[in-house]
């Protein structure tokens, strides 16, 4: 059986006038600059977790529990990662900020802090495959160790950011169609 991968790469547009923004938080099977890869099915469990206390994880200013810039909408997985669709706080300065550099595109990147429950080393990538995780929050941040962990949106409409993770999600099942065949 032959398989094949396709890489769908997502850039900043824009951010909307009321601060929203979506993209993914993780993105499956990419190892990353901490030698590390994350498994589909990783986030169940902590996702079920945060569902069950009505709360969601932080959203943080470069993991800096610190600064707190805006609330988390939605976060779920899906086949590509962990997608995140959330919202800044605006009358924060610090979210002002950070809006300010979304929409310049200085900042693009999404990284998450978590605790390591269930992970296997992966002997040809050297790298350790994270099976289940601990989601403890999800930051904005100049430099993501998951380099495919980008912020995504559309200008004007954030329901784009829905169609654009349909389209992905078509995408994805056509790949898995093809890799069938």
């Amino acid at each position: 059986m032959v398989t094949e991968k396709i890489n769908v790469g997502f850039e900043i547009k824009a951010c909307d006038e009321e601060g929203i923004f979506c993209g993914y938080a993780s993105v499956f099977d990419v190892v990353d600059h901490q030698r590390e890869e994350v498994a589909p099915g990783a986030f169940e469990r902590t996702l079920s977790r945060w569902e069950s206390r009505s709360q969601m994880p932080k959203m943080l200013w470069q993991h800096d529990p610190k600064a707190p810039i805006g609330i988390w909408e939605e976060i779920r997985e899906d086949g590509y990662g962990l997608f995140v669709k959330g919202r800044l706080l605006l009358d924060l300065r610090q979210g002002r900020e950070a809006y300010s550099l979304l929409k310049s595109r200085v900042i693009d990147g999404l990284s998450i802090g978590f605790n390591t429950l269930k992970a296997v080393k992966n002997s040809q990538a050297n790298s350790r495959i994270l099976q289940e995780i601990d989601l403890h929050e999800i930051s904005l941040v100049t430099f993501a160790a998951n380099p495919k962990a980008k912020i995504m949106s559309i200008k004007s409409d954030i329901e784009s950011c829905v169609e654009i993770d349909q389209v992905l999600g078509r995408i994805q099942s056509l790949a898995m169609s093809l890799t069938e065949n």
